[in-house]
């Protein structure tokens, strides 16, 4: 559906009358196309004394992506990205001169830019000065994001176990982070440990090639999104839905050239039926979307048992189950990305039954990863904020303006922004990334 109100206010006649009225004006998102430059200008590199070295290594891995890098704050350029790299700072007063020098090419970033934060997160055993320096970047990042503008974004990788700056899962977050595939992503950090194939080609077009996943609930709207983000960038995909949705579920899987199973998630045998299918089918399987969902929204007084039970077993329990098929079946490199939400992080009236269903699926995640790294895969959440769906267009009007709005973008997002954050994770250059829910939801005012 089409955000109309954005539209207007930066076109025509209605974008110089905006102006002149003070009204709020929304970015136009510079969303991903093949063969357009990582950042739209310049990226600026800075550190604290300490953790030099560990920019000098990041920006080497920029120049070798063709990226115009800076190591001085000038007045006369328009930044594409601002890195501010504190990877090394031991107390809260390290940080005052390179904030300070981020702070001061602020105005000068172009629109759409990023602004990123690279540290290490704290752990057990910090002296309390190096914990309230690490914690603090945390609460740096998420304000700094709220003060950008013009489809700017901030976000933030967090380093964990050790890792590398110029590791490949770090260096995959970075480059996601700076591309326009994280246009609805704001305000949000990235927790990246150590893992990760080394030699991975970090620009290439088509990372997931000769991958197969399965995407269920993908007959339309953010599934149907997530099926073609995976295919095009080169994956064969399994498109997988109930029979209700049949025609809709075999036009999302001949768009992508891939193959449809028609299937009820919380069938007993569906992790068979779904293992089986990808096995006979394509050979493998490498990546699982679990992105099938439904909504029963109502106030708990009201709520009837079978909009309880039918949120949860869709939701969570047909996830679970078919993960314990997929574990049991010792799958090696296994990626599993799950769609979480908002609501169940910071709850949300009328949504009590959703809310629990979102929420457990951040658990079982977390409790998910470890089980998966044994075996060479991960798994990670993504919770989409306000998305333009079928869905978000039958709320009534007013609602729906006001959602729209509260996020720092002061906008939706789109399908394909979930879409964008689902195949980063799937892919094999962010093999670091483990137990973590990735917020797409252009900072709204949510949760944390």
């Amino acid at each position: 559906m089409t955000d109309r109100y954005t539209q207007a206010v930066n076109s025509g006649f209605t974008k110089t009358l905006a102006k002149k009225l003070g009204l709020p004006r929304p970015a136009i998102l510079r969303r991903y196309r093949a063969g357009d430059p990582l950042t739209v200008g310049p990226v600026l590199v800075v550190a604290d004394g300490a953790s030099k070295a560990d920019a000098d290594a990041l920006a080497q891995a920029l120049l070798a992506w063709d990226v115009d890098v800076r190591r001085q704050p000038t007045d006369d350029v328009r930044w594409g990205a601002v890195l501010l790299v504190v990877t090394e700072a031991a107390h809260p007063t390290d940080l005052a001169e390179p904030v300070l020098a981020v702070g001061s090419v602020l105005r000068s970033l172009a629109p759409n830019g990023r602004v990123l934060t690279v540290s290490r997160a704290p752990v057990d055993g910090d002296s309390p000065a190096l914990a309230a320096t690490r914690n603090g970047v945390d609460g740096f990042l998420r304000s700094l994001a709220k003060e950008l503008r013009g489809g700017a974004t901030g976000n933030g990788v967090v380093l964990t176990d050790g890792a590398a700056v110029d590791a490949p899962s770090t260096l995959a977050t970075v480059r996601f982070f700076l591309s326009a595939k994280s246009a609805y992503v704001d305000g949000q950090l990235l927790r990246v440990g150590p893992a990760g194939p080394a030699g991975t080609d970090l620009t290439t077009d088509r990372p997931l090639a000769g991958k197969v996943a399965v995407v269920t609930g993908a007959a339309r709207g953010i599934g149907a999104a997530i099926a073609k983000t995976l295919a095009r960038d080169g994956a064969t995909v399994v498109c997988v839905d109930v029979p209700a949705a049949g025609e809709g579920l075999s036009r999302t899987a001949n768009d992508v050239g891939g193959t449809a199973l028609q299937l009820d998630v919380t069938a007993d045998d569906a992790g068979e039926r779904i293992l089986a299918h990808a096995r006979e089918r394509h050979g493998a399987l490498d990546i699982v979307v679990h992105n099938a969902g439904i909504l029963r929204d109502k106030l708990l007084a009201n709520m009837n048992p079978g909009q309880w039970e039918s949120v949860v077993a869709v939701n969570l329990a047909a996830q679970l189950r078919i993960n314990e098929s997929l574990l049991a079946a010792g799958l090696e490199g296994l990626h599993i990305v799950s769609l979480a939400s908002t609501s169940g992080i910071a709850g949300n009236k009328g949504q009590s039954n959703y809310a629990f269903s979102k929420a457990g699926v951040i658990g079982h995640t977390r409790a998910t990863a470890p089980l998966l790294a044994a075996q060479g895969g991960t798994a990670n959440a993504v919770a989409p904020g306000f998305i333009e769906t079928d869905m978000t267009s039958s709320i009534p009007f007013a609602t729906r303006e006001v959602a729209r709005r509260l996020p720092t973008l002061a906008q939706g997002g789109k399908p394909v922004d979930v879409a964008e954050a689902i195949a980063f994770l799937a892919s094999p250059a962010a093999a670091g990334v483990n137990g973590q829910v990735l917020r797409v939801c252009g900072q709204h005012m949510v949760g944390q």
